[in-house]
């Protein structure tokens, strides 16, 4: 039957009938409050990371106060410095990355038509991660404990136990289980767009926010595992006395700045790109056209990204590196500009050519383009290196950094509010106060910035508590914390815009007009979503197909039912969406919860060096996560397939390379990969740092012997468990279980032969860097080596209680995947430890 011919009595009256059986939640306060439902954990992630975000800007006002006049003595050098930390750290870390993710998790599931995300689950156990972490990190504080290292906490004097106390263990251990949480949200981003999409709506069909959050979501997995890295050796330096960035024995801190810029410069382009991803949502709405240069937009967002990690260097320019470094990452640092510059003039001409409905949104959307654009070419100022040698670590950069943040993120940001407002709540936001706030916030941030690039190049160092007044710039300062405070003013008044909203009349359904699929939706719909999963032609099919709304209320499209009760939605192909099989979703549970709490206790234990309690929520966590594991994923349906409309029958389980599950399995090990391959890094960069290393007392390192026992045993369980995959697809069950048995033997003993050739050719970490950086390889080897083995072991299991077959194997096709990234380790780990020194 064709979708557009379905005006058949029978069929609709078949479709009425089907409209009553929809899924709906378990009942009970507890169970609605901790629902994986990806619309409710999108509204607290959004509202928690508010929070944050206010109360690092309460820390601003105090710093701004405390600057407002000369040798001010309203606070000390001490809580100056954790005010000043802590500000930067909560407003990169808990609001700008975690508030993208939230947004995304409310909007993706609208934007691609499908009822939610494949993995919801995995989405509340990241939201309960930065909950925990968050607070753990902002509320050190109160107890006068917070970090005061700046939020890069530069060694060696945040590694120095001497020299920095807790805050450095609370900003390393806390900011660390956030990054867990930021990984898991991009695994669930890139498999939703990927996997999830409506069927017809292929590759070039997508909406732009989906173009846009695919390509940050994937700049996370390369981003943040470098710093997850750098944060292993810097834990290990604190609690374990190994020197990896002590230049007496061996280490040097600028492994540390490597490593944290990686990280950093490209987080600045992962907070842009999404609030960018804004505007290519509202401006088209308000220009009432599509948007011009779908193509060009999208490269420029993917040249953005690949571009952005081609330049962290640009942070280093004074720490004497060779002057080639220096122009490449000067020159890189400037070519960034240009896919910058043509998303912003893709959306100029748009609004050029369009029929422009002048709104809130759009008032904050071209705003923040004026601010960002200041900021933007202060960047290219500082990309050059000479100018960089006069600017750096002044105020100048301080302002340069506050307008591209401000202009790139938070004013975009409160566009989006006003924007997406009554599709979250069904009440729109007051124009009159959107407005006022928008000139109070426009006018605050000019005047609290653009003072600082001139007193940054008349000598104002950043990060200093006070100042004399014979430097001349008191007057800039007050002007400074003047428009801080307007800049403030002008969040109050949003704030009240929101605590008003619940008393005001409900809006239209999409009061905007907006074309795309988000808007299909309304606040209220049933738990479900959307009626019926939609077949898409157009970008912008609200405007562009006939009776498309009707349509989808009506469930005349795909999967307009439930019939079995159960949540479901479509799978499809990642380049043309053609649907591949329907996917059950997770039930509301507490089980996220609390293996995120299991695992919180790990790092906050560790910062109190409680090793043994740290011990027991380790083991904790790896129960809840088997728990959750065993009773929620790769279930066997109770029949093996429905149909889900037009003739169409789907299956409902899926294995292999066209299913969510191995996907994610792919995608998180490639953030692991990367977090290896900072590990190497700091390898080979010692070496490359100094004249001998290894040095001749330990040019035997751990020897060879053991290092090859261990790689042979690791390959041997990669090797198992692929043929234990193959023969078991052959229906050879048996042999596939005696495969895995030896691959976990096998698993096991890499673990000894691994840690038996630094322990045998006693290498002690604490003596030089050499030692250190062999034993952190041995570890995380070795660790991964024991995850393999409880993979196998799982498998096992689940093939024995009967939850695998031949014909339903995806767990075994996911562990699968693990094993070969173990491999992977395996090789470049024991061949760089047990080989390299021999070479050189």
């Amino acid at each position: 039957m064709s979708l557009h011919d379905q005006d058949d009595p029978a069929v609709r009256a078949a479709q009425e009938e089907r409209l009553r059986k929809v899924w709906t939640p378990p009942k009970g306060l507890f169970l609605r409050w901790t629902d994986v439902n990806n619309n409710r954990v999108g509204v607290w992630y959004t509202l928690t990371a508010f929070c944050f975000m206010l109360f690092a800007g309460v820390l601003a006002l105090i710093i701004r106060t405390q600057l407002a006049v000369p040798d001010n003595d309203l606070i000390g050098a001490n809580t100056f410095n954790q005010l000043f930390t802590l500000h930067g750290s909560m407003m990169m870390f808990l609001f700008a990355v975690p508030m993208f993710e939230a947004v995304s998790i409310i909007l993706l599931p609208q934007l691609l038509g499908a009822r939610d995300l494949p993995f919801p689950r995995l989405s509340a156990f990241g939201y309960w991660s930065f909950l925990l972490g968050g607070v753990f990190v902002g509320g050190s504080i109160f107890f006068n404990a917070a970090p005061d290292g700046g939020w890069f906490m530069y060694p060696p004097l945040t590694t120095r136990t001497d020299l920095s106390g807790l805050g450095a263990d609370i900003w390393m251990l806390g900011l660390s289980f956030i990054e867990v949480s930021s990984v898991a949200a991009a695994v669930e981003l890139i498999v939703g767009v990927l996997k999830c999409r409506p069927p017809g709506m292929r590759l070039n069909l997508m909406p732009l926010y989906a173009w846009y959050i695919l390509v940050v979501a994937v700049m996370i997995l390369f981003a943040f595992p470098p710093l997850i890295a750098g944060d292993i050796l810097f834990e290990m330096e604190r609690l374990l006395n190994w020197p990896f960035f002590d230049a007496t024995r061996g280490g040097d801190p600028l492994l540390w700045q490597h490593l944290f810029w990686i990280f950093g410069h490209p987080e600045v382009y992962i907070i842009f790109l999404p609030s960018i991803a804004l505007f290519a949502m509202l401006v088209p709405t308000f220009s009432r056209r599509h948007l011009l240069g779908y193509p060009w937009i999208v490269l420029a967002a993917v040249g953005t990204a690949f571009l952005s990690f081609g330049l962290w260097v640009h942070h280093m320019f004074t720490t004497g590196l060779p002057k080639i470094s220096l122009a490449f990452f000067s020159a890189a640092s400037e070519a960034v500009a240009i896919p910058t510059g043509v998303q912003i003039f893709v959306f100029i001409a748009t609004l050029w050519a369009g029929r422009v409905t002048w709104s809130t949104p759009l008032l904050y959307a071209t705003g923040s383009l004026a601010i960002f654009v200041i900021g933007g070419l202060t960047g290219v100022m500082v990309a050059v290196a000479p100018f960089d040698w006069q600017a750096h670590d002044s105020y100048f950069i301080v302002a340069h950094l506050h307008y591209v943040l401000i202009g790139g993120t938070l004013m975009p940001l409160f566009a989006g509010l006003y924007y997406y407002w009554p599709l979250v709540t069904g009440k729109k936001l007051s124009d009159r106060l959107g407005r006022i706030a928008f000139w109070l916030l426009f006018i605050g941030a000019n005047i609290a910035f653009f003072p600082m690039h001139l007193s940054g190049l008349m000598g104002m160092p950043r990060r200093v508590f006070t100042y004399p007044a014979e430097l001349g710039l008191g007057g800039m300062n007050m002007a400074s914390t003047i428009g801080a405070y307007l800049f403030a003013a002008g969040v109050a008044v949003i704030c009240v815009d929101l605590c008003l909203s619940p008393h005001r009349a409900k809006s239209p359904r999409n009061p905007w007009d907006a074309g795309t699929l988000e808007w299909l939706a309304h606040p209220d719909d049933e738990d479900w979503g959307i009626r019926s999963v939609p077949l898409i032609e157009s970008r912008y099919p609200i405007w562009d197909q006939k009776d498309f709304v009707a349509k989808v209320d009506e469930g005349r499209f795909f999967l307009a039912d439930a019939e079995e009760g159960r949540r479901e939605t479509i799978v499809t192909t990642v380049l043309d969406a053609r649907p591949l099989a329907v996917i059950r979703l997770g039930e509301p549970s507490v089980k996220p919860m609390l293996t995120a709490i299991a695992l919180g206790g790990v790092f906050i234990l560790t910062t109190y060096h409680l090793y043994w309690a740290a011990l027991a929520c380790g083991v904790a966590t790896l129960a809840c996560a088997l728990w959750w594991l065993w009773t929620g994923t790769a279930e066997i349906p109770e029949k093996p397939s429905k149909p889900i409309g037009h003739g169409i029958v789907l299956p409902l389980y899926i294995a292999g390379p066209a299913a969510p599950g191995w996907w994610a399995m792919f995608i998180t090990m490639m953030a692991d990969a990367t977090a290896f391959s900072g590990l190497i890094f700091g390898y080979f960069f010692f070496w490359t740092r100094h004249a001998e290393f290894p040095p001749m007392a330990m040019a035997d390192g751990p020897g060879i012997a053991w290092p090859m026992i261990a790689l042979a045993l690791g390959l041997a369980s990669w090797l198992l468990t692929v043929s234990a995959r193959q023969v078991h697809a052959r229906g050879a069950v048996g042999l596939a279980r005696v495969a895995l048995m030896i691959g976990i033997l096998a698993s096991v003993a890499g673990i000894g032969a691994g840690l038996a050739g630094p322990w045998e050719s006693g290498m002690d970490p604490q003596t030089h860097s050499y030692p250190a950086i062999v034993w952190t390889l041995v570890v995380w080897t070795t660790a991964h080596a024991g995850v393999a083995a409880i993979m196998q072991g799982y498998v096992l299991a689940r093939s024995i209680a009967g939850r695998m077959d031949p014909q339903h194997d995806a767990d075994l096709r996911n562990i699968t995947v693990y094993m070969h990234f173990f491999a992977l380790t395996v090789l470049v780990t024991y061949a760089t430890i047990g080989l390299f020194p021999e070479v050189a």
